[in-house]
């Protein structure tokens, strides 16, 4: 798709890559790979129906045919022990190669402390300090932030804290220690296993390699049993979760009667940008602090207290393209500075690696009526050139609950629509984007927390994990719950998620206003500070304004109930005037200018108008009972996808 460049503030800003429409198009031979699963099952789904005819013949015969069947067994001795030999056989050659099952006893998600939060002000003035990113680059990040659907109560590592900066390697440790040891001492407390019960264990972080492995240090930290078959995956990106799963899988199936633990994470320490190349500052304002540790076992014991069965695992590697092996790489800019480059050609790269994925997986996972549906059209397509509409598999039919990696705004939009899903499949993707920003490689493991969290996980319902990455891959799991599924102890959401707003594609779009006005309030009230050792010096230099009559952040409340809209707060200053966010009957409403924020206790619609210098501009944002619409410049629509 041609882009067309757009200058605001000396900002160059590129319509995003909108995620193919790949169901549109779907290639033979990708269905292929999925069918061959059902063809080499061909012999457990032939003997199902000789079963039934057999039963269905036996329920037939009274007792005169019994007597006669067993007058001709006494007289075929050799028959009857050759039939017996071979039953025993069959039967024990089926139980010796049948996979194991594996089982998800439990997980744990690691939740960082509320003083590694990072605020867009504090992000946006911390940067501003540091002395290391022009004017372009901050207006820059700013924009990002403002559409990322990222919301004020994400964490960065405690380095990052610092003016300057200390991304040291004993912080980069300092920090892979708090996230990883903090989610295993968790789990281990949750589901009472000992360290030493531990056979597997499987770490994977992209960035952060340090030598010893990360998979010895914890090694070292538990004290595992000296023959642990310990496994360490770096450089796979944001799908290495779903990477190792499948690896502890196959662990799993040759080393019986033992657990496996897998650790997913990412280090942001000494991974932080500081140029000013606009398609490697995209990571600083998306990744943030946050990993999980899972816990796995093939004992047949562990059933009755698993909380899911791993169904599948489907991986696709399009590397061998270059351009989807460049599309998220890791280099040096001009300057020599390091760090993570995002194409413009992600977010097409990203479908086609989907479109790849869901025609392997749809096969196995997809309701009969809808294969059957979907081979015919595709026969009629590619046989007969009949001009017929694509048929679209309804995934919603095979899958009760959606985790899509919360890798940014645009990807969540662009699926949500390609899948033709509803808000609540994709409402844990967006709320762990909003609460804990892209953790990487466990941001998928915060979804399936939220969904616990929220009582939805109901036996037998199916959970669809789905993750990209560099590489470029897409992988995808598929879970089974075991039981009603209840959040465990210390959970991620646990003291949120009875406050937790549902944040929708026309409440992020509203955010953006209310974060652009309440960046321009900020910098009409632009402090200085010469002693800023930490950036809670700034929390409390911003604290202290406000309490000069700067501003006052509170929480509006809207609705009958008077439901709070947790997480985002208005800046009203000495005359009233400000941003605010309500909640009202389940919907948002935006107001910003003279009247500062109200919402109508009975579901009144909330209208909006951005400020009037922003509208000469080209800006505007009406919205009434959550119908919104966003014009940029002429009606260009801009979001996040691949960053610009």
């Amino acid at each position: 798709m041609s882009s067309e460049p757009i200058v605001n503030g000396g900002v160059q800003i590129h319509q995003r890559r909108r995620l193919p429409d790949f169901l549109q198009s779907v290639n033979l031979k990708y269905v292929k790979l999925g069918y061959h699963y059902l063809i080499t099952h061909l012999l457990t789904l032939c003997s199902v129906p000789l079963m039934a005819v057999v039963v269905i013949q036996a329920s037939q015969m009274n007792p005169d045919d019994i007597h006669q069947l067993w007058l001709q067994l006494q007289y075929n001795l050799v028959s009857v022990i050759i039939c017996s030999a071979v039953i025993v056989f069959g039967s024990t050659v089926y139980i010796m190669t049948r996979p194991r099952s594996v089982y998800l006893v439990d997980y744990s998600c690691y939740k960082p402390p509320s003083h590694l939060q990072a605020r867009f002000e504090e992000f946006m003035e911390h940067s501003k300090l540091t002395g290391d990113f022009d004017d372009s680059s901050l207006e820059f990040q700013r924009k990002i932030l403002e559409r990322s659907g990222l919301g004020e109560e994400t964490c960065v590592p405690e380095a990052m804290h610092y003016i300057p900066p200390r991304p040291s390697m004993a912080a980069a440790r300092e920090e892979a220690e708090q996230v990883i040891f903090g989610a295993l001492d968790n789990l281990f407390a949750n589901t009472n296993v000992k360290p030493k019960d531990i056979g597997i264990l499987v770490v994977n972080c992209s960035l952060f390699n340090p030598t010893p492995s990360l998979s010895a240090m914890i090694v070292n930290k538990y004290k595992l049993r000296g023959n642990i078959r310990s496994f360490n995956l770096g450089g796979m990106g944001c799908s290495a979760g779903v990477i190792a799963v499948d690896l502890a899988k196959e662990m799993l199936q040759v080393h019986g009667n033992t657990y496996a633990v897998v650790v997913s994470t990412e280090n942001i320490t000494q991974n932080w940008y500081f140029g000013n190349k606009k398609s490697m500052l995209i990571p600083n304002c998306l990744f943030r602090v946050g990993g999980v540790a899972v816990l796995l076992s093939n004992k047949s014991l562990d059933r009755r207290r698993a909380k899911y069965k791993l169904l599948h695992v489907v991986r696709t590697h399009r590397g061998a393209d270059d351009r989807a092996f460049r599309c998220v790489y890791q280099e040096q800019d001009d300057a020599g500075k390091t760090g993570v480059s995002l194409s413009k050609d992600l977010m097409a790269i990203a479908g086609g690696a989907l479109k790849t994925n869901i025609t392997t997986l749809g096969p196995l996972v997809l309701p009969l009526s809808e294969q059957l549906l979907f081979f015919a059209n595709l026969v009629a397509k590619k046989l007969f050139n009949a001009k017929v509409k694509p048929y679209i598999p309804d995934f919603k039919l095979a899958f009760d609950h959606f985790c899509i990696h919360a890798g940014g705004r645009a990807v969540i939009d662009e699926l949500e629509k390609n899948l033709q899903l509803l808000p609540v499949h994709v409402e844990a993707s967006r709320m762990t984007l909003h609460r804990f920003g892209n953790t990487s490689s466990s941001s998928i493991w915060y979804e399936l927390a939220y969904t616990e969290a929220k009582g939805r996980m109901q036996k037998g319902n199916r959970v669809w994990q789905i993750a990209f990455g560099s590489g470029f891959k897409c992988n995808s799991a598929v879970w089974e719950a075991l039981q009603n599924v209840k959040p465990s102890l210390h959970s991620p959401w646990e003291d949120c998620i009875d406050s937790c707003t549902v944040i929708t594609m026309v409440s992020c779009r509203a955010l953006e206003v209310n974060g652009k006005a309440k960046y321009k309030h900020m910098e009409a009230n632009k402090r200085t500070c010469k002693r800023t050792p930490l950036l809670s010096d700034l929390k409390a230099i911003d604290l202290d304004k406000k309490r000069k009559g700067h501003g006052a952040g509170h929480r509006e409340l809207g609705g009958e109930a008077g439901v709070a809209a947790p997480g985002v707060d208005s800046e009203v200053g000495a005359e009233a005037k400000g941003v605010g966010f309500g909640h009202v009957d389940q919907r948002h409403g935006v107001a910003s200018g003279c009247d500062g924020v109200h919402s109508g206790a009975k579901g009144t619609a909330a209208v909006t108008a951005a400020a009037e210098e922003e509208s000469l501009r080209g800006w505007g944002c009406g919205w009434v009972l959550g119908s919104a619409g966003w014009e940029m410049g002429g009606g260009l629509q801009v979001g996040l996808g691949s960053g610009f």
